[in-house]
């Protein structure tokens, strides 16, 4: 059964997230998060969505920027903005996640504080990240010789 089958059946989602794009808010194997079944609103800056890309590939990141026609999307610990997602393309919306056995709701105050401070340090956040892989990338030149 395919995710769009899935919240078309039941309304909301709890998975696992696999890899490491939702750094530092969920741990690959160790954290769960809920999504339930995007409607026909329009999503919102610092929501965390799921949507697919194609072909076949399912992604959860937060949107960074609403645009008239689509979003601008990123992971927490991505530095590739991603552009042209579409309302279309959207299948849920995350509503809650469970970290160290605790559930937390997206209404949480401490949850949307996060949110906002990681969609506004988003440029910030993106240089740093570029700076450090390009750190990792020298010293294992320099290491290998």
């Amino acid at each position: 059964m395919t995710y769009e089958e899935y919240l078309e059946k039941n309304g909301e989602l709890t998975y696992s997230n696999v890899g490491t794009s939702m750094l530092p808010l969920l741990r690959q194997g160790r954290d769960l998060f809920t999504v339930r079944k995007k409607g026909l609103e329009r999503c919102k800056r610092g929501d965390v969505v799921l949507y697919r890309r194609p072909p076949d590939k399912y992604v959860l990141h937060r949107v960074i920027e609403v645009r008239a026609r689509d979003y601008v999307i990123l992971g927490d610990n991505c530095v590739r903005k991603e552009y042209g997602i579409t309302d279309g393309d959207i299948l849920g919306v995350m509503t809650g996640f469970v970290r160290g056995g605790r559930e937390y709701s997206v209404g949480d105050l401490k949850y949307r504080l996060y949110s906002r401070i990681w969609v506004t340090a988003a440029p910030v956040r993106i240089m740093l990240k570029k700076a450090e892989l390009a750190i990792r990338h020298t010293a294992k030149k320099i290491i290998k010789r």
